[in-house]
């Protein structure tokens, strides 16, 4: 049996095919969004949103690292063995073309395991991914901060891609990304676009942000807000004159704020509340539901808060409970709930109601909207 420990760099033949590119290539022509492999199991994709285990043999321990590590060069296995995990980038040729892939590997209950998603391969724009109308204005900011909200899956980069790439075809601008890894490569079209992936062209996100105020970005992607110091990071690029989108788990638009707090001791809140109320220009939380239709076969929900003065004044005096209130009130502004989305998908007969219940964060809500009763938000002020 090969044992992790007993993997060294010496196995690793970067040109060489291996093994795991045969499930890769197979994930690609079945259409599959996602790829799971754990130990004793057959390799389990992700289609149309279902989970379905592929008629094969369970891998075995020894099989599992014989297939996976290769994909790794000796950054990514000593991140793995200090950290348990690692995350990284693959390409796999298919016909020809190349596909893109964020792989995640993990250890879970002593045994390692796999998770890759597919990126796909052209950005599709705003009304193909059944956007609202106003991500197009979030494009248009000059400064300020702009973060997708959502887990693991939900659509996020996909949509700050989409952003993008409408930047890149409006606008002349110069775009810089740091991510880790990079997902979604652009095509350059009237925009200037460098692509910084930490570990292949840097070694860490704060060299990366080191280097970024010396190569003149108007537009900067930096990834995920894991962090503290990558959130101050993130705004101070923000306060001085740069517009910066970002990603952050966390599970609605308002409850963004409390997320990111989090990240920071109480003593420091007051003056990050005035922070955000200054820079921070939107917030978009999003979810994926699968429809009962051929075609999507998912479809964003989002919730969108901009900050208008009344979200900048509730912000500031720490009144997040009243948020959601506020959007109600802003509809006309383009601002909207998770249940508006919902409410218009049912209406359009791309979602069951059932689904729509199971996610929605306030059933009786929906419920009143989908019967006529219009539910009007008071007390804000």
């Amino acid at each position: 049996m090969v044992l992790v420990s007993e993997w060294k760099e010496s196995n690793f033949v970067p040109d060489k095919p291996i093994e795991i590119d045969k499930i890769f290539r197979l994930a690609i022509k079945h259409g599959c969004s996602d790829i799971h492999l754990q130990v004793d199991r057959p390799p389990v994709f992700r289609i149309k949103g279902t989970l379905r285990e592929l008629q094969m043999d369970p891998i075995g321990e020894s099989e599992m690292i014989e297939l996976t590590f290769p994909m790794m060069d000796q950054r990514n296995l000593d991140i793995f063995h200090h950290d348990g995990g690692a995350d990284f980038a693959k390409v796999v040729d298919l016909d020809g073309d190349p596909w893109r892939f964020r792989i995640n590997l993990l250890t879970q209950l002593g045994k390692v395991g796999m998770v890759a998603r597919k990126i796909e391969r052209f950005i599709p724009p705003f009304e193909k991914l059944y956007l609202p109308p106003i991500m197009e204005e979030l494009c248009k900011f000059d400064q300020g901060m702009v973060l997708l909200a959502g887990v693991t899956g939900s659509g996020k980069s996909t949509t700050i891609a989409s952003m993008l790439d409408w930047i890149n075809q409006n606008m002349r601008k110069h775009i810089l990304t740091i991510e880790d890894p990079i997902e979604f490569v652009y095509t350059q079209d009237k925009c200037l676009i460098n692509q910084r992936e930490i570990g292949q062209d840097v070694v860490d996100f704060h060299v990366a942000m080191k280097h970024a105020v010396r190569e003149d970005p108007d537009i900067m992607l930096v990834g995920e807000m894991r962090d503290r110091d990558t959130f101050e990071t993130a705004i101070h690029a923000a306060e001085t004159g740069h517009l910066v989108f970002g990603t952050i788990h966390a599970s609605s638009a308002p409850g963004t704020i409390s997320r990111i707090l989090d990240l920071f001791p109480n003593d420091m809140h007051d003056a990050l509340r005035a922070s955000m109320a200054m820079n921070m220009r939107a917030i978009v939380g999003q979810k994926l539901l699968k429809t009962i239709v051929d075609a999507p076969g998912r479809v964003p929900i989002v919730e969108i808060m901009t900050f208008n003065p009344t979200v900048r004044k509730l912000v500031m005096e720490n009144e997040d409970e009243k948020l959601s209130s506020a959007i109600t009130m802003c509809k006309q502004e383009g601002m909207q709930l998770f249940n508006d989305s919902l409410y218009e998908f049912i209406q359009k007969e791309y979602i069951s109601r059932a689904a729509a219940f199971e996610i929605s964060p306030n059933v009786e809500e929906l419920k009143m909207k989908l019967k006529g009763i219009d539910v009007k938000a008071a007390g804000i002020l």
